[in-house]
């Protein structure tokens, strides 16, 4: 072992004869550190850098047995492997040394290449447990990353952990979107766009660990994320419900570093929605991801799609599912794409119980009468695109972000709008304005519409109407 940091074995033994015995057989290839009490052997392990413990049973006062135990109940000296050296050659003993925790059992007289092979065998075997925690960490560390804590220990813990397949499971999942960021990101560099984005999917990605959810996809700026998988809990629905509350409470923070690096505020929308899914390892044996698949997945995107900034949209399942008391600011029934009938979504604005997390409801103000109107032209956007035919319209009042736009278009209420904004001269101000109907008046012909996207050039022609 010339050229090496030699080991460091503390011998532990009331007989200074022993000591003298054991030290003259190791101290060619170990650093020798010896005690003669159990209480000096604690501190000396304790303070000192020790790679193995050579251990006598029958000392006086703390016995070998003691000073093993407290060695193990120690996370400072628990890794520490400990070899028994002792007289004692009743089974009852050796049974009782490896209880205590230790590694190995010898009985004296002592063989001297039956001692150095035995300490070998231990350090080797802890330098490979050492090598296995170091790759370990690395993957919880790495991994923990793009993946849940839950996951990666399910890989780690079971030998089956990625192996590929699902179960049948009932979940609570939850998704959000940042209403016209695709708009926004056309305004800066890619490199901005991801800054903005890395800020606000750290704000979320703590939020919905603090809750246990399993974060399944970042979409972009969106977030899929489950509650109830791969661990089932009785309370998925009311821990999702309170995420997002959180979520939705964190958004002014998120904005505020938006200012501060010059970008535009963003608005989020969340849908919820309890259902059974097919949770597990989807893939082949070259690559493979935790996921889910299921109608219940494929509602929670319908569900996210009718919201506006600002707003939590949840299904009736999720509703029936929380055993919290939620308090619902408004509820309505949608056709949601791929669904047969209608279906009832609620407007979710605090939880009670343990939780006790509210959103603040927006005051009411009266609206902005526009004399003669303020052109614009409506397209109707379906799934990701625009229909090619637009509707002419004004708009007749506003407070943002609302507007009163009466046209001809006839459009469901959470129906996506694309806005054209024209001056006076008829010339294109943006049409890169979005937005939501959130209500018809039919009597007048008017559509309220929410603005999901306003870009400066949209926000500076309104504000010219106030």
């Amino acid at each position: 072992m010339s050229g090496e940091v030699k080991p460091q074995i503390l011998i532990v033994d009331d007989v200074p004869g022993n000591i003298k015995t054991l030290a003259a057989i190791l101290s060619e290839d170990y650093n020798i550190i010896f005690s003669t009490n159990g209480a000096d052997a604690l501190e000396k392990a304790t303070e000192k850098k020790i790679d193995l413990i050579l251990l006598d049973i029958s000392m006086p006062g703390m016995d070998g047995y003691e000073v093993c135990r407290r060695l193990k109940k120690d996370e400072n000296t628990s890794n520490i492997p400990v070899i028994f050296v002792t007289a004692k050659q009743e089974t009852f003993n050796e049974t009782m040394g490896f209880e205590v925790g230790a590694s190995d059992y010898i009985t004296k007289p002592i063989s001297p290449p039956v001692v150095k092979v035995r300490i070998q065998t231990q350090l080797q075997n802890r330098a490979l447990n050492n090598s296995l925690e170091q790759s370990n960490q690395f993957i919880r560390k790495t991994f923990g990353r793009y993946m849940s804590n839950e996951v990666v220990e399910s890989i780690l813990d079971t030998p089956e952990g990625l192996r590929l397949g699902g179960e049948r499971k009932l979940v609570t999942a939850m998704m959000s979107d940042l209403r016209g960021f695709t708009a926004i990101g056309e305004r800066f560099s890619p490199e901005e766009v991801i800054s903005m984005l890395n800020m606000y999917l750290e704000t979320m990605t703590e939020v919905i660990l603090k809750y246990q959810g399993t974060i399944i996809e970042f979409l972009g700026d969106g977030i899929l994320a489950l509650f109830g998988a791969p661990i089932t809990r009785e309370n998925d629905a009311d821990r999702a419900m309170a995420c997002v509350l959180e979520m939705q409470m964190l958004m002014p923070v998120v904005n505020k570093k938006f200012r501060e690096k010059g970008f535009e505020e963003v608005a989020m929308g969340c849908g919820v929605n309890t259902g059974y899914v097919i949770a597990g390892n989807i893939g082949s044996d070259l690559r493979s991801k935790y996921g889910v698949v299921g109608n219940a997945i494929n509602l929670t995107g319908r569900i996210e799609s009718f919201t506006v900034g600002g707003q939590i949209l949840i299904s009736e399942n999720t509703m029936e599912a929380c055993s919290a008391k939620l308090r619902v600011d408004d509820q309505w029934l949608v056709r949601a794409k791929g669904v047969e009938h209608p279906i009832t979504v609620y407007h979710i604005g605090g939880i009670d119980g343990p939780y006790n997390i509210q959103l603040e409801k927006q005051d009411i103000v009266a609206p902005k009468t526009i004399e003669n109107g303020f052109a614009v032209r409506l397209t109707v956007i379906e799934g990701k695109r625009a229909n090619q035919r637009a509707f002419d319209g004004r708009i007749t009042a506003l407070v943002p972000p609302l507007l009163f736009i009466k046209t001809e278009l006839s459009a469901r209420r959470l129906t996506n709008l694309q806005l054209e904004l024209i001056d006076k001269q008829g010339t294109t101000i943006t049409n890169q304005l979005y937005g939501k109907v959130v209500a018809t008046q039919e009597g007048d012909g008017c559509l309220k519409v929410q603005m999901t996207s306003t870009p400066p050039e949209a926000s500076k022609a309104l504000a010219e109407l106030l």
